[in-house]
């Protein structure tokens, strides 16, 4: 027989159950944790975070920008430097035209001196070396010289160019009429004819010999074309001398 046969008065108990755990009541005394000031002043903390972002969006914004004054300024001495370096070259240009105009003034004074300068002509004494030439005459046209015996006659005609020499140098030197030239209108040079003046008794244009400060009259004899005309001598105290020039037109 069950128990429950034998007691009738058991009735089976039902199951505990669990309990759930209690909080603890709060001590007395015991202080609440403290929050955080910008936890306790929320609307605060939210209107320096949205002027910190204003500050910070002008700030970005403002940094592409120049001041109105500053720009102007920089403008300015950027404009005072750029017409410093262009106005130097203009000055430097200004005093290099100066000084080649001055050249150029110069050179034109001294191309007109030289044109206002006369020539040496006929009478004029010139000096080459260590010679003295003045040339004294000109005989033209001349087609035959020497005597009825011993003479030559010109291809052309002969020119005889009279002229005093003197030896203005410190020793002997040689008077050659073969060294003596003649260029004639046209621009042509005419050589000496040293045979010919062998034909004159009073040439003494060959090789004649003269000594410091001796002076010797001669006659230089050149055969030139009918048709052309004497211009300038260029005179000569040797063959390898500098030359110098007598007008003879």
């Amino acid at each position: 027989m069950s128990d429950q046969q034998q007691h009738p008065e058991w009735s089976p108990q039902p199951a505990q159950q669990p309990v759930p755990p209690q909080q603890s009541p709060a001590q007395p005394g015991a202080e609440a944790p403290r929050k955080s000031w910008f936890a306790r002043h929320k609307v605060l903390t939210g209107l320096g975070v949205l002027v910190g972002l204003a500050i910070v969006g002008s700030a970005v914004s403002g940094g592409g920008e120049e001041d109105p004054a500053v720009a102007g300024t920089t403008a300015e001495v950027s404009s005072e430097d750029s017409g410093t370096q262009e106005d130097a070259p203009a000055e430097d240009q200004e005093t290099t035209d100066g000084v080649d105009d001055a050249a150029g003034d110069e050179a034109g004074a001294e191309e007109q001196a030289d044109a206002d300068v006369k020539p040496a002509g006929v009478g004029d004494p010139v000096r080459d070396g260590k010679f003295e030439f003045t040339v004294t005459e000109l005989e033209r046209g001349v087609e035959k010289i020497g005597n009825e015996y011993l003479n030559t006659e010109a291809q052309g005609k002969f020119v005889l160019v009279h002229m005093s020499v003197e030896n203005i140098g410190d020793e002997a030197q040689y008077f050659d009429g073969s060294s003596q030239k003649l260029v004639d209108t046209e621009g042509r040079t005419h050589s000496a004819d040293s045979e010919a003046a062998i034909y004159l008794d009073d040439s003494n244009s060959f090789l004649n010999e003269i000594n410091p400060g001796n002076t010797v009259d001669g006659i230089v004899v050149f055969d030139m074309p009918k048709d052309a005309k004497p211009a300038t001598l260029e005179l000569h105290d040797s063959a390898f001398s500098g030359g110098v020039e007598v007008s003879v037109k």
